[in-house]
């Protein structure tokens, strides 16, 4: 058994984190009777680094306290972990066309801009060269 400090040496996972996992229940020590402190074991050590390699892999804390409650209930979890990352890989592959759509926008954007001239706010303007954008959608 050893402490948060040793349990955060042995992962090379910051204290702070140790903490965080322990105040959410994602980690659950033992309480040492004569002195109090959280007594961490080998299998938080593993459950630990588990934890870091579903966050690696795009999991929220909320779905690894789901699947690790999977899996204490003597359930697979490799269903929901299938499925989640199945929901992912197309949240992910929306988000990819929407920055791309955004990287054409901001280039067009900055070629059409290298065309212009600068100017001060008068009151009615802020930036011409986004309000030129604007301009364009309307």
């Amino acid at each position: 058994m050893f402490t948060a400090n040793e349990l955060a040496k042995k992962t090379d996972v910051p204290i702070f984190t140790i903490r965080h996992y322990t105040k959410i229940g994602l980690l659950k020590p033992l309480k040492n009777k004569q002195n109090g402190y959280k007594m961490y074991q080998i299998s938080d050590s593993t459950r630990l680094k588990f934890i870091i390699a579903a966050k690696n892999l795009g999991f929220t804390l909320h779905e690894i306290s789901e699947i690790l409650d999977r899996a204490n209930e003597g359930n697979s979890p490799c269903p929901m972990v299938r499925e989640i990352v199945q929901i992912r890989l197309e949240e992910n592959k929306r988000k990819i066309r929407e920055l791309k759509n955004l990287q054409k926008k901001m280039e067009s954007a900055l070629d059409d801009w290298s065309k212009m001239k600068d100017s001060s706010p008068n009151g009615e303007s802020v930036c011409h060269l986004i309000e030129s954008v604007a301009e364009m959608k309307n």
